[in-house]
């Protein structure tokens, strides 16, 4: 990625965001040579902190790559903060709508021009206690099939103590310690040229999270627990006279 290939707001961007990352982090990058490829990338990095998009951000850039967010469409209506999203080539989606469909177009046209895409499997931060992955939802699988893209896996360790969710509590101690790995392109060969059916997306989704739970533990060290599920809350029943 050549400077000269970027246009102003996301020159503006990287002024405004590297320089604040470079004096709050201090950075273990992995792996960076798994970008460096021509065309497409769909990139999965797991959800631990609200701060983890610009860890990841960082990462992805130093790497030579422009990264494309998957983002929510409600945030691109915020005056001002969705005109420049949309200038720096972020990605709306309208979740659980009759229109989330034209978020999948985007990101397969944005992978043909030779994008890097990230998305976040599971959809928000994990739920899981210690901040393992939990199963995934399966966008990235879905879009994987449309494309032939490679997936490549980014764990990363670190985001939670510049933002814990789990406390709220914000870490403002200069040069805090964050690593990031990016493995091989998982490897969903099994599954090319099959019909996107929902055995077959969460099937491929379940290997995206066991490959980045397990690149995640080389970071963390420990015997990761499965992933984790989302409790499924009962129906209230109805009341009957």
């Amino acid at each position: 990625m050549t400077r000269r290939r970027l246009g102003f707001w996301q020159r503006f961007a990287v002024a405004l965001v590297k320089p604040v990352m470079l004096a709050w982090t201090r950075r273990t990058w992995r792996g960076v040579g798994q970008l460096r490829t021509d065309g497409g990338v769909i990139i999965v990095p797991n959800h631990l902190s609200h701060t983890d998009p610009l860890v990841c951000a960082h990462f992805v850039y130093d790497a030579g790559r422009w990264p494309q967010f998957l983002g929510k469409a409600s945030v691109f209506r915020v005056p001002v903060v969705g005109w420049i999203l949309h200038r720096c080539r972020q990605i709306p989606v309208e979740r659980e709508t009759a229109v989330a469909v034209n978020s999948l177009d985007r990101l397969v046209a944005a992978l043909d021009a030779g994008g890097a895409v990230v998305i976040y499997p599971e959809g928000t931060i994990t739920r899981e206690p210690q901040l393992w992955p939990m199963k995934g939802k399966t966008g990235a699988a879905r879009l994987a099939l449309a494309t032939g893209a490679p997936v490549v896996p980014v764990a990363m360790w670190g985001p939670e103590r510049l933002f814990d969710p789990r406390t709220s509590r914000v870490g403002l101690r200069p040069r805090t310690p964050v690593t990031v790995v990016a493995g091989p392109p998982v490897d969903l060969s099994r599954w090319a040229g099959a019909t996107p059916s929902r055995v077959v997306l969460e099937e491929m989704t379940d290997q995206i999270m066991l490959t980045l739970r397990d690149l995640l533990a080389g970071i963390r060290g420990g015997t990761p627990p499965p992933l984790w599920e989302r409790p499924v809350h009962p129906r209230t029943p109805e009341v009957t006279e």
